[in-house]
C-alpha cells in the first residue's frame, strides 16, 4: 500500500469521526460568527443612522451654521436686522465646501380661536429658501410657495394643527406683542396650505414657517432687512472649521454659531453612540474569535493521528498549521454568508416597513432608522474575517508540538 492511498483513507476515517465529535462544535462556531456579523451590522446601521437622521432634522430647522447679528445674542428671536447686501450672499465663494446659504427671520407669536391659544416660533423663509427637507414630511397639502409677493400661506406642523385642529385650508389669527406693551398686539390672518411631522416634537412644537415678508413687515424692516443667514456646508464633520472660517470673513458686527454648539446635548449625546458601536464590535470579534479557537482546538485534536502521518510524510509544521487555517477560514467564511444574508433582510424589511418603533420624545425620531453602506458591510466582513485568523495563528502552533511517533499511535 503506499503513502498516498493511505493517508486518503486515514483522511476519510477523521472526516467520519468528525460527525460525531466536532460537528456541533464547528456549528455553534459557524452560528456564533453569524450573529456576531448580524449584530455588528444592525448597530453600526441603526446607530449610524439615527446619527444622521437627527443631524439632518436639526439643520432642516436651523441650517448647519446660523449668521446673525451680535445683539441678538443668541437669542431664538432675531430682534436685530441684518442687511442681505453681503459678499457672501447669494453665495458663498470664498470659502470651499460651502453648499448654500439663505435668509431667515423669527419672531414670537401666539396663535388665538375662539377658543384656544397656542404660543409659536414664527420663522419666516424667503423665495432662497430649500423645501426638501420639509417635502420629505410634508403630511398634508403642499408646501407654501413665496415670489415677490408678500404671502398668508403658512406651514404649520401637525403637532399644533392638532391641538388647534386646525386642518389644511383653514384660516386664523396670529398676535404679535409690540415693544411697548401698552399698545395692542398686532394681529395678522394665515392660511394653513401643509401640514409636516418631522417627528421632532422639539421643534414641531414651535415651529411655524410663514413668507419672510411678514415678519420684515412686523418688524417694520426694510425688504433687505433680515433676521440673518443659515449656511449649509457639504461635510458635517467640518462643520467645527468651516464655522471658524465663516466668522473670519464677515463683518465684525455679525456672528456665527454652528448648530453643535447650539444645542451641545443633543450631539454631545448622539456622540456616544459611535463609543456603544466600537464595544459592540469588539465583543462580538472576541466571542466569535474565541468560539473558532474553540473549534481550531477540536480540529486539530481529532486530526492528531492525520498531523502525526504528515509529518513522517515530510511535511513541515507551517504546511499542517495552513491546512487548518484554511479550514478555519472555511468556517468563518460560511459563518460570515449566513450573517450578511439574514442581517441585510432584517435590515431592508426596517429600512422598507418601519418594523421597530422608538419614542420620539427620547430619541427625535418615529422608528429606527437605517444606513446602510456597502463600504462598512465589506469592511466589517474583511475585518471580522482578518481579526479572527489571526486569533487562530496561536492555537494553530499546537501542531508544532505534536510528535509523529505518538501521534501515530493516538486513538
Amino acid at each position: 500500500m503506499n503513502y498516498e492511498l493511505f493517508l486518503a483513507k486515514r483522511i476519510t476515517a477523521a472526516k467520519q469521526h468528525k460527525s460525531s465529535i466536532s460537528s456541533p462544535i464547528i456549528k455553534i462556531a459557524i452560528v456564533a460568527i453569524a450573529l456576531g456579523i448580524i449584530i455588528m451590522m444592525i448597530s453600526i446601521a441603526t446607530g449610524v443612522g439615527l446619527q444622521q437622521k437627527i443631524r439632518e432634522k436639526i439643520s432642516g430647522f436651523n441650517g448647519h451654521i446660523q449668521i446673525t447679528n451680535f445683539d441678538n445674542n443668541n437669542s431664538e428671536i432675531t430682534l436685530v436686522p441684518v442687511s442681505t447686501t453681503q459678499d457672501f450672499y447669494p453665495k458663498f465663494t470664498n470659502i470651499e465646501g460651502v453648499d448654500r446659504v439663505q435668509v431667515f427671520a423669527t419672531k414670537a407669536g401666539i396663535i388665538r380661536t375662539e377658543t384656544d391659544f397656542e404660543g409659536v416660533i414664527v420663522k419666516g423663509v424667503g423665495s432662497d429658501y430649500d423645501w426638501s427637507f420639509f417635502k420629505e414630511y410634508l403630511v398634508d397639502g403642499q408646501l407654501p410657495i413665496y415670489t415677490d409677493k408678500r404671502s398668508s400661506e403658512v406651514l404649520l406642523s401637525q403637532y399644533i394643527a392638532d391641538r388647534m385642529q386646525f386642518k389644511v385650508g383653514d384660516e386664523f389669527n396670529t398676535l404679535f406683542l409690540k415693544e411697548d406693551t401698552s399698545r395692542p398686539p398686532s394681529i395678522r390672518v394665515f392660511k394653513v396650505v401643509g401640514i409636516y411631522n418631522s417627528g421632532f416634537q422639539d421643534f414641531d412644537e414651535n415651529i411655524m414657517i410663514v413668507d419672510i415678508k411678514r415678519v420684515q413687515q412686523l418688524n417694520n424692516w426694510e425688504l433687505n432687512q433680515v433676521g440673518g443667514f443659515e449656511v449649509f456646508v457639504t461635510d458635517f464633520e467640518q462643520i467645527a472649521e468651516k464655522n471658524n472660517l465663516i466668522y473670519s470673513e464677515i463683518p465684525s458686527n455679525l456672528n456665527t454659531q454652528a448648530i453643535v454648539h447650539k444645542f451641545p446635548g443633543i450631539f454631545e449625546w448622539i456622540k456616544l453612540f459611535d463609543n456603544n458601536i466600537l464595544l459592540i464590535i469588539v465583543i462580538m470579534v472576541f466571542v466569535a474569535g474565541i468560539n473558532m479557537i474553540t473549534a481550531l482546538l477540536v480540529l486539530i485534536l481529532e486530526r492528531t493521528q492525520m498531523i502525526g502521518i504528515l509529518k513522517a510524510l515530510g511535511s513541515s509544521n507551517w504546511s499542517i498549521r495552513k491546512i487548518f487555517l484554511y479550514n478555519a477560514s472555511h468556517l468563518i467564511v460560511r459563518g460570515l454568508f449566513w450573517g450578511n444574508l439574514i442581517g441585510i433582510s432584517i435590515l431592508l424589511i426596517q429600512y422598507y416597513f418601519g418594523v421597530i418603533k422608538l419614542n420620539p420624545e427620547t430619541y427625535y425620531v418615529k422608528e429606527a432608522p437605517v444606513y446602510f453602506s456597502i463600504g462598512y458591510v465589506l469592511l466589517l466582513n474583511i475585518g471580522t474575517l482578518v481579526l479572527c485568523l489571526i486569533m487562530l495563528i496561536i492555537p494553530s502552533w499546537m501542531v508544532t508540538k505534536i510528535s509523529p511517533v505518538k501521534a501515530i499511535k493516538f486513538d
